[in-house]
C-alpha cells in the first residue's frame, strides 16, 4: 500500500466518523424522551455487510454501542442482505439479542448507494416505558417486564408496520414518547444512510470494501501493539455489592496474552431471581469498554478493537443471565464490571487506573399511576395523575492516580446530567434540592469525586413512586493505595424514615423523597494531600471541617 493510499483511507476513515456522528446528533435532536434529548442514552454506528462495526458516533454511552456492536450479526441471520430493500428498517427490543433490556430499542437498516447495498447503519435508545412492572428490579422473569419485540420489520420500502405500532402503543404508558423515539431512530439511520452516499459519491467509491478492512486491520494491529507492550499473566479482582436481597459477588480472572485480553467471570454469584441480571452481551460490552480505556483510550472503537477483548462467563451466572431470567436493571451489575477488572489491572499496571467510584446510575426514574400510587382519587386524597419520567444523575468517579475523581459525573456510563428543569417541564414534580454533598469523596492523596444530593416532590402533593436500582447503599467505592471509601448512598423520606435501595416504592401524599447519592473512592494516603488542596476543598464546601481532619496535620 502507497503512503498516498494510507492518507486517502485515513481522511476516509475520519469522514465516516463524522458521518456516525451527525446520525447520532439526527437521534437526539428528533428523540422524544429525555433519555435520548437530555442524556444522550443512545448510540449510532455503521457496519460492514457482515454486521462487523466500522465507526461508532462518540455521542452515546459504551452499553449500547458495543452491545449494538454485536446484536447487528442477529439482524443478518434473520433478514439476509440480498433481502433487503431501500427504505427498509428492521427492529429488536430482546435482551440478548440488543442491549441487554427491553427499554432499549435498537434499529437497523440497510444503506444503499447508487441501488447498491453498502453497509448498514444500527442506532438505540433507551424509551421512558416499556410497559410490565415499569422500570424496576422487581420482576421474576423477563415475561414481567414489558413489550418484548423480536426480530422484526419495522418498515418495508419505506411504509411503517402500523399493525406493530398499534402493539407498541397498546402496550406502553408513554405511547407519544415511545413512538415519537421510534421514527426519531429510523430518521437516525436515513440521515447515515444520506451522509454515507454524500461521502462516497465525493471520494469516487462503490463500496466500502478496501476501506473496512483498512480500518478493522489497523485498529486490530493498534490494540495488540498495545496489549503486546503490557505485563503479560493473570490478575484476579474481585468486588461485592449490595444486590437485591443479598449481597452479590463479581469476581474476574484478568489475562494479557500477547495480542488480546482475556476476562473470565467464573466465581461470580449466580443469577438472581430478580431483575438486576445482566446478559452476556451487556457485560462484553462495559467489560471491553473497561479495558479499552486503560489500554488503548485512543484507537477508535470497532470490530477490530472489541475483537481484542475476550470476555467469558458461565452460563447462568449474574454476568450471564440466560433467557427468560428478568434483566430490567442489567446495568447494575454491569456499570461495576471496569471497576472489577481494574482491581485485576491495578496490580500490573499500578498508577494506571482509578479507585473505586460509585459506577452505577443514580437514575431518578419516578412515576404514578392507578394501581402504581393508589386509586387516583375518593375523598380529599390529592389524584396522582398518570406519568413516567426518567431522570440521569450520578454520585462520585473515583479518584484518579495523578487527580481527584470527577463529581456527580457517571463513568462509565458516560450519560449526561438532566437539568432539574427539564424535568420539571415534563413531569409534576418539583426538585428542591440539588447540591454537592460535602464528604462524600473518599479522603486520599487524591480526593474522590463527591455524590450530590436531591430532594424530590410531587407538584401537587399527591403520592408518586421511584424505581430504585441503586448500588453503594451498603457497600461503598472503595479506594485505592491507602485511600479512604467514599460515603455510601442513602434513600429516604424527609421524615427521616428510610427506604430500600431497589425496588418500586411509593412516596407517600405531601412527603419528600431525599436521595443522598454516594462518593468515589480516594486514591494515596490522606495525609499525603496538599494542605492547600484541603483548605480549597473546606473553602468551596466540598469538604466540611469536621472531615478536614481526616487528613491529619
Amino acid at each position: 500500500m502507497t503512503a498516498l493510499t494510507e492518507i486517502r483511507l485515513q481522511v476516509m476513515w475520519n469522514r465516516l466518523l463524522s458521518v456516525v456522528e451527525e446520525q447520532a446528533r439526527a437521534l437526539v435532536r428528533t428523540a422524544f424522551s429525555t433519555s435520548a434529548r437530555e442524556a444522550g442514552d443512545i448510540s449510532a454506528g455503521v457496519f460492514d455487510l457482515q454486521g462487523q462495526m466500522l465507526a461508532q458516533a462518540v455521542t452515546g454511552t459504551p452499553g449500547h454501542v458495543n452491545s449494538m456492536a454485536r446484536s447487528v450479526v442477529h439482524f443478518l441471520r434473520e433478514f439476509p442482505p440480498e433481502t433487503m430493500k431501500p427504505g427498509d428498517h428492521f427492529i429488536t427490543n430482546d435482551p440478548w439479542k440488543g442491549t441487554g433490556h427491553l427499554y432499549d430499542i435498537v434499529i437497523t437498516s440497510p444503506a444503499f448507494h447508487k441501488g447498491k447495498l453498502v453497509a448498514l447503519f444500527s442506532c438505540t435508545t433507551h424509551v421512558v416505558d416499556i410497559g410490565g412492572l415499569g422500570q424496576s428490579p422487581d420482576g421474576r422473569q423477563v415475561f414481567h417486564e414489558g413489550l418484548f419485540i423480536p426480530l422484526l420489520p419495522l418498515v418495508r420500502e419505506g411504509v411503517f408496520d402500523e399493525s406493530l405500532m398499534r402493539v407498541v402503543r397498546a402496550n406502553v404508558r408513554e405511547p407519544v414518547q415511545v413512538e415519537g423515539d421510534i421514527h426519531a431512530l429510523v430518521a437516525c439511520n436515513q440521515v447515515g444512510e444520506a451522509r454515507l452516499s454524500a461521502m462516497m459519491a465525493e471520494h469516487g467509491i462503490a463500496d466500502l470494501d478496501e476501506l473496512g478492512t483498512h480500518i478493522i486491520a489497523r485498529s486490530a494491529a493498534g490494540m495488540a501493539k498495545a496489549i503486546g507492550a503490557l505485563p503479560q499473566g493473570t490478575w484476579h479482582g474481585a468486588m461485592r455489592i449490595d444486590g437485591y436481597d443479598s449481597p452479590i459477588d463479581l469476581k474476574a480472572a484478568v489475562t494479557i496474552a500477547g495480542d488480546h485480553v482475556a476476562v473470565d467471570f467464573a466465581g461470580s454469584s449466580p443469577a438472581s431471581i430478580y431483575g438486576i441480571n445482566c446478559p452476556i452481551c451487556y457485560t462484553e460490552a462495559y467489560t471491553a469498554f473497561g479495558v479499552k480505556c486503560v489500554v488503548a483510550p485512543t484507537i477508535p472503537n470497532n470490530a477490530g478493537t472489541l475483537d481484542a477483548v475476550r470476555v467469558t462467563a458461565p452460563e447462568g451466572s449474574i454476568v450471564n443471565a440466560p433467557f427468560p431470567a428478568a434483566v430490567n436493571a442489567r446495568s447494575t451489575i454491569g456499570h461495576m464490571l471496569p471497576d472489577v477488572v481494574y482491581g485485576a489491572l491495578h496490580q500490573c499496571l499500578p498508577g494506571r487506573v482509578p479507585a473505586e467510584g460509585t459506577s452505577n446510575l443514580w437514575n431518578l426514574k419516578l412515576g404514578a399511576g392507578h394501581g402504581m400510587t393508589g386509586t387516583g382519587g375518593g375523598g380529599n386524597a390529592p389524584v396522582s395523575a398518570p406519568f413516567m419520567v426518567t431522570t440521569f444523575h450520578s454520585g462520585g468517579a473515583g479518584a484518579r492516580p495523578r487527580q481527584d475523581g470527577l463529581s456527580a459525573t457517571p463513568f462509565p456510563s458516560g450519560v449526561r446530567n438532566v437539568p432539574v428543569e427539564i424535568t420539571e417541564t415534563i413531569a409534576p414534580v418539583v426538585i428542591w434540592t440539588k447540591e454537592y454533598r460535602p464528604d462524600s469523596g473518599g479522603a486520599g492523596q487524591f480526593r474522590g469525586g463527591l455524590g450530590q444530593v436531591m430532594e424530590v416532590e410531587h407538584r401537587h402533593g399527591a403520592p408518586f413512586g421511584i424505581f430504585a436500582t441503586f448500588e453503594r447503599v451498603h457497600y461503598p467505592a472503595r479506594g485505592r493505595e491507602g485511600g479512604a471509601a467514599g460515603a455510601k448512598g442513602r434513600l429516604s423520606l424527609a421524615n427521616g424514615t428510610e427506604m430500600k435501595g431497589k425496588g418500586f416504592q411509593v412516596i407517600p401524599a405531601g412527603e419528600r423523597l431525599v436521595v443522598e447519592m454516594p462518593g468515589g473512592g480516594g486514591y494515596g494516603e490522606a495525609r499525603q494531600r496538599d494542605r492547600a488542596a484541603v483548605a480549597r476543598d473546606v473553602e468551596r464546601g466540598l469538604v466540611t471541617p469536621e472531615g478536614a481532619k481526616s487528613y491529619g496535620g
